[in-house]
């Protein structure tokens, strides 16, 4: 059985701390906004920001929904995240597994 694939989404995310990320990955997660958040660890980020070039430890995450509640999670993200602009990245889902990605749709 071939799902609609568009039902499906990875939401990107960067924190300024792995405390971050995980409190904001548990308040989506009790809100059921995601399934399954993923964070990916510390990462390199070197950015423009107010007229000078930034390099900054970060760290990132995944956040697993469907297309209906991405909104929400993107809402919500930037209301407890402590950045001023908040890197939160809606990305489409092209395929994958047809039963893991019943269950994200699914939940």
């Amino acid at each position: 059985m071939k799902l609609a694939m568009e039902k499906i989404c990875l939401i990107y995310v960067t924190s300024s701390s792995r405390k971050e990320a995980e409190d904001i990955s548990h308040v989506l997660l009790n809100e059921k906004l995601a399934v399954c958040v993923n964070i990916l660890g510390e990462i390199d980020s070197i950015f423009w920001w107010d007229n000078k070039l930034v390099s900054e430890k970060e760290i990132g995450f995944l956040v697993k929904t469907s297309l209906s509640k991405a909104d929400a999670v993107i809402s919500r993200v930037k209301e407890v995240h402590s950045y001023e602009c908040p890197c939160i990245i809606k990305l489409g889902v092209d395929g994958g597994d047809p039963e893991f990605l019943k269950w994200v749709v699914g939940r």
